[in-house]
């Protein structure tokens, strides 16, 4: 069995799957599940479509120095969040748009996000 389809393999741990649409979105209890495996700071939208985090540094280099790591995993994964960058934070909005809602992929890519934080 490989790694990906290993059932305790951890969300940073998988990589994205190209979604072309076709195929339902997370329930919010599958969102709500996928969620409790991530840090803390992440929330589930209200329509359960979207997860965000808002992540605070210390200064702008540092702000633009995560930005620049997102970026990379997003083109890694070829799945791109949404971002709202300021002088001293990054607000990180996941959502699959072919499916105009959450999948796995959202998750994997917030869990490897997490892991840039010292």
């Amino acid at each position: 069995m490989s790694e990906n389809t290993s059932p305790v393999c951890k969300l940073g741990d998988k990589s994205c799957k190209p979604c072309e649409g076709g195929v339902p979105a997370l329930t919010r209890d599958e969102a709500q599940k996928l969620l409790a495996e991530l840090a803390e700071g992440w929330e589930l939208s209200e329509d359960a479509r979207e997860i965000r985090k808002d992540f605070t540094f210390k200064g702008f280099y540092k702000t633009i120095a995560f930005v620049n790591a997102l970026a990379w995993i997003a083109n890694s994964e070829n799945h791109h969040p949404d971002l709202e960058v300021g002088y001293n934070h990054c607000l990180v909005r996941y959502t699959t748009h072919a499916i105009d809602g959450l999948s796995e992929n959202d998750f994997i890519c917030a869990a490897k996000v997490d892991a840039l934080e010292p």
